[in-house]
């Protein structure tokens, strides 16, 4: 009889451990959740906080907003607080060991029924080109023009390649040479906005 008062004594201890450790974990994922949706919706709102982002990407972000109010100047008071957001991604297009930035939106300011504007900027932030009609990701493949890696865009429901020409990347790649066939695996996509769900910045 002591025996089995011992053992359920044991059970009801092991369960009530049990309870608490569950009860815990359910705090730690409600904690987990907590901090989860309040950075989706600040990222959704365009306002990620970059207080806990790397000082290069700080500074790549910060580079960014101030080339876009400049190249935007005269569009600014015709833009909704909704429209001033962007993505972007750094990539070194010329092997100089400086990144390159991809600045890509994807609002109805910027995007239409042919696609989207983006822009290229050099690392010190000046423009290399602008793009439009652009339907995003952008691919970068391993070819190269004057030292540039060579582009394949999507517009117009076609593949076009598009290369360096004069320091500039052509900014209509619609009415440039189509793309045979699919896009080289090797190739390094860039401004996935729908896929990679990338964080979107204010400006």
């Amino acid at each position: 009889m002591k025996s089995k008062i011992t053992i359920a004594i044991t059970i009801l201890i092991l369960y009530s451990c049990q309870n608490k450790s569950d009860q815990n974990k359910g705090k730690s994922n409600n904690i987990i959740k907590t901090i989860a949706e309040d950075t989706l919706s600040k990222t959704v709102a365009g306002t990620a906080n970059l207080s806990n982002a790397p000082v290069k990407d700080r500074k790549a972000v910060k580079l960014i907003q101030k080339q876009l109010k400049v190249l935007l100047k005269k569009d600014l008071p015709a833009m909704s607080k909704e429209d001033r957001y962007f993505y972007y991604e750094a990539f070194d297009l010329n092997n100089d060991k400086k990144n390159e930035y991809f600045v890509g939106f994807s609002n109805s300011y910027f995007c239409g029924s042919g696609g989207c504007s983006g822009y290229i900027l050099n690392n010190d932030g000046s423009l290399i080109n602008s793009f439009t009609v652009t339907d995003f990701p952008i691919h970068i493949t391993t070819s190269t023009t004057e030292n540039f890696y060579d582009l394949i865009i999507k517009s117009g429901g076609n593949l076009h390649q598009i290369k360096m020409k004069n320091g500039k990347y052509p900014s209509n790649p619609s009415v440039q040479e189509k793309w045979k066939g699919d896009v080289p695996k090797e190739s390094t996509k860039v401004l996935d906005i729908q896929g990679k769900k990338l964080e979107k910045y204010s400006f």
